[in-house]
């Protein structure tokens, strides 16, 4: 009876240590392929923050009808990983369109001439869909906007930054500027 009893809590503390470590393993983003990365400043007083898994093209083709990571015309959770957020803790005009202080998932719809930019108020969901499409549901669209492209130097891993200007999105040869007031 006794020696039943050291053999469950035995095995009752394995389970424990296996879980506990299984969990903080799964915890670790730092260690993914596309690490968790942040851009923040400051535009006409609102703080913004864009929170985004950065990928790494890996000499992978990310753009073009048949681009593998964010192909032209298809909805792009704007990262990687977990939807892409986009923070402002007041209200600002996004290429001249009013969006309330809030926090959103950003999603992208990439192409060669102009890009699509939109920020749902659904958040905290994994970026994509079993099927592989993003996991947007466009009945929280709060703002669509439009950018256009330009070509740049190549930059191998997914970029945000925030300036004094706007946002800009930086991966492959690619800089797409979108203005912030």
């Amino acid at each position: 009876m006794k020696r039943t009893r050291q053999i469950r809590i035995l095995a009752l503390t394995l389970v424990s240590l296996v879980c506990s470590l299984s969990s903080w393993a799964q915890g670790d983003k730092a260690n993914r392929p596309s690490p968790p990365a942040t851009a923040t400043g400051k535009i006409n007083g609102a703080t913004i923050m864009i929170s985004y898994g950065s990928p790494s093209v890996k000499g992978r083709q990310v753009w073009d009808p048949s681009g593998t990571l964010a192909p032209y015309g298809k909805v792009w959770r704007a990262g990687a990983n977990e939807a892409t957020i986009f923070e402002t803790d007041k209200a600002i005009t996004v290429e001249g369109k009013n969006l309330p202080a809030g926090k959103y998932s950003l999603f992208a719809i990439p192409d060669q001439k102009e890009w699509k930019f939109i920020f749902n108020s659904q958040t905290g969901q994994w970026g994509i869909k079993r099927g592989g499409e993003a996991n947007r549901d466009p009945a929280n669209d709060v703002l669509t906007v439009a950018a256009k492209p330009t070509s740049s130097g190549m930059t191998e891993r997914l970029v945000y930054d925030v300036t004094d200007k706007g946002m800009v999105l930086k991966w492959d040869t690619v800089e797409v500027p979108i203005s912030i007031k």
